[in-house]
Order: C-alpha cells, then sequence, then structure tokens
C-alpha cells in the first residue's frame, strides 16, 4: 500500500508529453517534437573545459552540501550583479537543478494547510510540491489579463493561510513577462500581509521585444527578506541534463536548506558544479548571447507561421522558449466532437506528427504548449504542419 500522498499528485504532464512523443516517434517515420523545455545547442566551452578538467584532476568527492564554497561566492557575486545588491556565499545555496530549489524552498516555508498563490496557467511542478510539502495551492486565472495576473485578483484569493506567492517571470507556459508596475504591487502586498515570494526567473535571458526582465527584489528592496530567488543554467547554458541550479534567500531560509538537503540528495553533481564555476569564474557571456540570439530567430520564424492560424489569436511569447496557444475559439470546429486541449494534441500527433503539450498539464484545458527550442527548420515543418492541420478543421 503507498503512501496517501501520492494520491494527491501525479507525474509531470510534461514528462508525459515527451515520453508519448518519443512513443509516437517509434511507430512513424517522423514527429517533430515541440514538448521540452530545452533549447537545441551545442555545450558552451567553458563548460566543457570546466567539466573535463575536473575530471582530468580526478574530482570525484563530496562537497559542501550546498556546494563548494568558490561556487556559491561566484553564484553570490552573479545573483549581487544581476540585481544591484550585494549577496554573500552564506545567503546561496546550489541544488540539482532549479526543481530542487524550488522544492526545498517549500519545503522549509511551509507547514500542513499553508496556502501558496499560483498564476494560472502555471508549470505543473508548482502546484505538485505545494501539495506535496502539506500546502495548499491556489490558483489565480490569467488568461482575460495577457496571462498576467492582476493584483486584485492575487488580493482577493489571500486567506489567513495564504504563506506565499509563487511568481515566475518569463512565464512558463505562458511566455508573458511580469511588468514593474505589476511586480511593485506584489512586493508591496507580500510585505503589507506578512507573505513569502518564490520567484522563478529561470528563463530571465530570453526576454524580446520592448520587454524587460526585473528582479522582484530589484523593484522593491524590502521585499528581499521575504524572498527566495530561484534559477539554474538549464536553459540559460542549454544544460537541462546537467541538473544545476541554486537558490538566493535570507540565511535563515539557506541554513534550513542546508539541514533539508543534507537528507535528500546532499551536494549537487560535483563536475557540474567545477563546470559552472568555471564557466562564472570566466565571465565569457558568448555562449548565453548566441543561444538568445538563436532563440528570438526561432521565435520570429514561429511568430511567422503561427500569425496564419485562423481561428487562434497569434501568441505574445514576451519571453521564454514557447509558444502558447489560446484554443478558445477554435472549440467550435473541433474535430470529431474533441472536448479539451488533450484531444488537440491527440490529433495533432495522429494527423500532423507534432507533439505539443496540452494546455490541462497547466491547468488550462484550452491552451497549447509549443516549444521552440528546438532546430529551426524543425521547428518550421513542425509549425507549418499544425497549421495547416487546425486550419482545415471546419
Amino acid at each position: 500500500m503507498l503512501a496517501r500522498r501520492t494520491s494527491s499528485f501525479g507525474s509531470s504532464g510534461t514528462a508525459a508529453a515527451r515520453a508519448a512523443a518519443r512513443q509516437a516517434a517509434h511507430s512513424r517515420q517522423e514527429v517533430i517534437d515541440l514538448t521540452a523545455g530545452e533549447i537545441w545547442s551545442e555545450l558552451a566551452p567553458t563548460i566543457r573545459e570546466g567539466a573535463i578538467n575536473a575530471i582530468n584532476n580526478g574530482v570525484n568527492r563530496y562537497t559542501d552540501t550546498l556546494g563548494m564554497m568558490e561556487l556559491r561566492e561566484a553564484l553570490a557575486r552573479k545573483v549581487s550583479f544581476d540585481t544591484g545588491q550585494t549577496w554573500k556565499a552564506d545567503e546561496i545555496a546550489a541544488t540539482t537543478g532549479a526543481k530542487q530549489a524550488l522544492f526545498n524552498a517549500t519545503m522549509v516555508l511551509l507547514n500542513p494547510g499553508d496556502e501558496v498563490i499560483i498564476p494560472s496557467p502555471y508549470w505543473t511542478t508548482f502546484s505538485a510540491q505545494v501539495v506535496i510539502a502539506g500546502g495548499k495551492p491556489v490558483f489565480v486565472d490569467t488568461r482575460s489579463n495577457a496571462y498576467v495576473p492582476r493584483i486584485q485578483d492575487i488580493a482577493a484569493a489571500l486567506t489567513e493561510k495564504t504563506r506565499a506567492i509563487v511568481v515566475n517571470t518569463p512565464a512558463n507556459p505562458s511566455g508573458a513577462v511580469y511588468d514593474f508596475d505589476t511586480l511593485t504591487a506584489i512586493a508591496q502586498l507580500a510585505i503589507n500581509r506578512d507573505l513569502w515570494v518564490i520567484f522563478d526567473e529561470c528563463y530571465a535571458n530570453f526576454v524580446y521585444g520592448h520587454h524587460a526582465h526585473h528582479p522582484i527584489v530589484s523593484v522593491v528592496p524590502e521585499v528581499r527578506s521575504r524572498t527566495i530567488i530561484v534559477n539554474g543554467f538549464s536553459k540559460s547554458l542549454a544544460l537541462t541534463g546537467w541538473r544545476i541550479g541554486y537558490l538566493a534567500a535570507p540565511k535563515e531560509v539557506v541554513d534550513a536548506v542546508r539541514a533539508l538537503q543534507s537528507h535528500t540528495t546532499s551536494n549537487p553533481n560535483v563536475i557540474a558544479q567545477h563546470a559552472v564555476l568555471a564557466h562564472l569564474e570566466r565571465a565569457d557571456v558568448r555562449h548565453e548571447s548566441k543561444l538568445a540570439l538563436q532563440l528570438a530567430s526561432s521565435r520570429q520564424i514561429g511568430l511567422s507561421i503561427l500569425s496564419s492560424l485562423r481561428r487562434i489569436p497569434a501568441p505574445r511569447a514576451q519571453g521564454g522558449i514557447y509558444f502558447y496557444l489560446d484554443l478558445s475559439n477554435l472549440r467550435p470546429a473541433f474535430k470529431n466532437g474533441a472536448a479539451t486541449a488533450d484531444d488537440v494534441v491527440t490529433s495533432l500527433l495522429a494527423d500532423a506528427g507534432v507533439a505539443a503539450v496540452s494546455g490541462t498539464a497547466f491547468g488550462d484545458p484550452l491552451g497549447l504548449r509549443l516549444s521552440y527550442g528546438i532546430p529551426p527548420e524543425e521547428l518550421e515543418t513542425g509549425l507549418t504542419r499544425l497549421v495547416d492541420v487546425l486550419n482545415g478543421w471546419k
């Protein structure tokens, strides 16, 4: 008999979509996979050299639970530069990917029954981790406001049990970038109501047009004492498989994270630590810049193709690596009595050989997420097929 908590969450919806794409690829000639939250890229030379040097030097031992001191100092310098504030190594924890940083945050902040505000549509792991920690996710719908939460809607969702607000900008899956005024209002609300802010900025490197990424602690410095910043290198350096992330938070939070992490993973992968340290010490941003230009180009290709959709509004894609489609206007034309985005995903895979992620994974049964982190030629082929199929529905 399994623990009762296992019935309160399922496998990641995005992971399930990737698995479905792989399975379909085995049974047909070609599948264009638009499900993965990762970027097609070679390794950054600095990462490669740092890892190889560590291996050649025989690095294979435990480090400090929260990562090597040299790495935490380098991360503190990075966060200081990014936020315009001074951070110290004892306010930094290196983690096994940003997902563990988020898990650590929920586990050290939440008591059973505590509520966490999560704007919707949301990355599926946000809510699952709150539940695992014994908390209750409270969703605030953003679909009517270009996927950016209204502060009055957040305020209306607060109760005496509210403990934290999740802020994810640029947002997964919607690609929305929170503006300065919205972040100011959220920060002030957190201060006034004695709430924590879990600030996920994993897609901060990828913002387009006139939009800009603003760390919430830079917008309102007073919110720093109640903010946990979560970031990593899976997106900015295309290192999803290396599992290396970090959090920045008040020292008492980091001390609690140390105790927790000592009983879960202990230190992050030591070779990944050395690789990222070499990159940070080199202060060479050419690879990040290359990735940002690559994604900006792919975004333009995709927006041009998706503009041909007849019933579906063009996605905004202000930041991140996804196009997020609102299928509401397509619903009367759904093929074969389809009712939700799940059915659209099934049809796209069968009829177009295109794998996408249904919005049901993100709390939105009429949304569709498409990654543009894949090679441009595959992206063009996949989106063209998708448009042809969806426009063919009468």
